[in-house]
C-alpha cells in the first residue's frame, strides 16, 4: 500500500476509488502522525501504548484538516476541500460508513471514547476561518480563533484520557490558547507571507506600530512594546492553565508540564532577542529540548514525593 501526505494522497485516483480495511486505515494514521517533522510529542511514549492508535487518529484528522486549509495555494479550493471533509465527519457521526481511512480509524475511537463531533468540527471553522478572515480587531476576536483552532484538541486528549470535568476543561483551554498564541508571536514574519496578522489590531494601535512597518519587517519600538504586551499575555495564560499538572495522571501530566514549559522557553526566547521576531525565529535546541525534559521529569517527581 502506497502511503502519501494529504495532498499528494487527495489527487491520487486510485486513493480516492479503493476501500480501506480497518487495519490499513490504522496503519496509514500512525503513518502520518509518525513521519511529519513537526511530530515531536504527537504520541508521547509515557502514554499509555492503548492509546497510542487513538492518538494517532485523532492527529491525521487535524494534519489533513490542516493541510486542506494551508497547503493547496488556491483560497477557494481549500474552502471547497474544508467542506468535503466536515461532510465527511457529518457522516462519520451520523453513522454512516466511512470511506476515507482517516475516517475508518477515527471512528473506532471516536466509538471507543465516546467523543462528541464539537471539537472536530470547531477545528474546521477554524481552518475555514483562516481562509476568509487575515486581521483580528481586539483580544475577544483572536481568542476567540483560539477556542476553535487550539483549545479543542486538548479537550480531545482530556477525553481520550478519561477526563471530561470543566475544570479541567478550562485549565486545558488557557494552556492550548497560551500555545497557539506563542507559535503566533514565533512565526510572525511566516504569518505575513500569508497575508495574515495574528497581534490584535488594537494592540498595535495602541502603541503606534503600523501594519506597513510589519509589512516591511521594520522591528521598531512600536513593535517591540506591542510585541510585550502579547508576549506577557500569553506567559499569564500558561500560568493560568499549569495547575491542571497536579490533576491528571502522571503520564499525561508530564505532557502538559513539558508543552507549557516549552512555549514558555519560547516566550524566554522572544525576550531574549529584545521581541525582534522579525528578523530572526526564535527556536528551541534540542539540547534544550533535553533540559526542559529534564526538569518536568524532575518536577513530577517532586510533586509526587510531596
Amino acid at each position: 500500500m502506497e502511503l502519501l501526505e494529504p495532498i499528494p494522497f487527495l489527487r491520487s485516483p486510485e486513493a480516492g476509488r479503493r476501500s480501506w480495511t480497518a487495519d490499513e486505515s490504522r496503519r496509514y494514521t500512525r503513518w502520518l502522525a509518525t513521519h511529519h517533522y513537526e511530530n515531536f510529542h504527537v504520541v508521547s511514549l509515557l502514554l499509555p501504548r492503548r492509546l497510542h492508535q487513538d492518538f494517532y487518529n485523532v492527529y491525521a484528522f487535524c494534519r489533513w484538516a490542516d493541510d486542506l486549509g494551508d497547503e493547496t495555494g488556491d483560497k477557494a479550493e481549500s474552502l471547497r476541500l474544508l467542506a468535503w471533509w466536515r461532510g465527511e465527519l457529518r457522516s462519520l457521526f451520523s453513522g454512516q460508513p466511512p470511506s476515507h481511512p482517516v475516517f475508518v480509524a477515527l471512528a473506532e475511537t471516536v466509538r471507543r471514547h465516546d467523543l462528541p463531533p464539537e471539537p472536530f468540527d470547531h477545528l474546521i471553522d477554524a481552518f475555514i476561518q483562516d481562509q476568509t478572515v487575515s486581521r483580528y480587531r481586539n483580544w475577544d476576536e483572536v481568542l476567540d480563533y483560539c477556542r476553535r483552532s487550539a483549545n479543542p484538541v486538548g479537550r480531545l486528549v482530556l477525553m481520550l484520557c478519561g477526563y471530561r470535568d470543566e475544570e479541567r476543561f478550562r485549565l486545558s483551554d488557557s494552556t492550548c490558547t497560551a500555545l497557539q498564541l506563542a507559535n503566533f508571536w514565533q512565526d510572525v514574519p511566516v504569518d505575513l507571507l500569508k497575508d495574515r496578522i495574528y497581534l490584535p489590531q488594537d494592540l498595535l494601535a495602541r502603541h503606534g506600530c503600523t501594519e506597513q512597518d510589519l509589512l516591511a519587517r521594520r522591528c521598531t519600538p512600536a513593535f517591540r512594546n506591542a510585541m510585550k504586551e502579547a508576549v506577557d499575555y500569553a506567559q499569564a495564560l500558561f500560568e493560568q492553565g499549569l495547575p491542571l499538572v497536579r490533576m491528571v495522571d502522571r503520564r499525561l501530566a508530564l505532557d502538559i508540564d513539558l508543552f507549557s514549559r516549552g512555549g514558555m522557553k519560547v516566550l524566554d526566547k522572544i525576550r531574549a532577542q529584545n521581541y525582534d521576531v522579525l528578523r530572526a525565529r526564535p527556536v528551541i535546541t534540542k539540547t534544550e529540548r533535553a533540559v526542559l525534559l529534564l526538569a518536568s521529569l524532575a518536577r513530577l517527581a517532586a510533586g509526587r514525593a510531596a
